[in-house]
């Protein structure tokens, strides 16, 4: 594994943690489709949230949410859709499109921002 895809993973794994300690239920990791990918789908009470994990370490990139533009939102929403039709449509509370934003620091635990309802 390359050294992004490993900071990757990381800011998955943080995450998902940050999602269960606020109560929510992660149901998959990384699911995939001919579309792409949703890093994390979870259950919010009787909603679904479809969740965009993007990781930064520290250093001069910019900010992780602002690497979540009009493209990969519209990508969201459709692999949202997808992931609705393979589980029998969205439940009464509907579906929620997330992005947490992780950046990873060197010393210390890493700072989470956690941005509900993108679309």
């Amino acid at each position: 594994m390359n050294a992004r895809a490993a900071l990757g993973r990381y800011g998955e794994r943080v995450a998902g943690r940050w999602l269960a300690d606020r109560g929510m239920t992660v149901l998959e990791r990384n699911w995939r489709c001919r579309y792409g990918e949703i890093d994390i789908i979870a259950r919010d009470g009787d909603t679904i949230v479809m969740c965009e994990v993007k990781t930064r370490s520290g250093g001069g990139y910019q900010h992780p949410l602002a690497a979540v533009g009009q493209v990969k939102t519209d990508r969201l929403r459709l692999l949202a859709e997808r992931w609705l039709t393979e589980h029998g449509g969205a439940p009464p509370g509907g579906v929620r499109i997330d992005v947490v934003g992780v950046l990873r620091r060197r010393r210390g635990a890493a700072a989470v921002e956690h941005v509900r309802g993108v679309l």
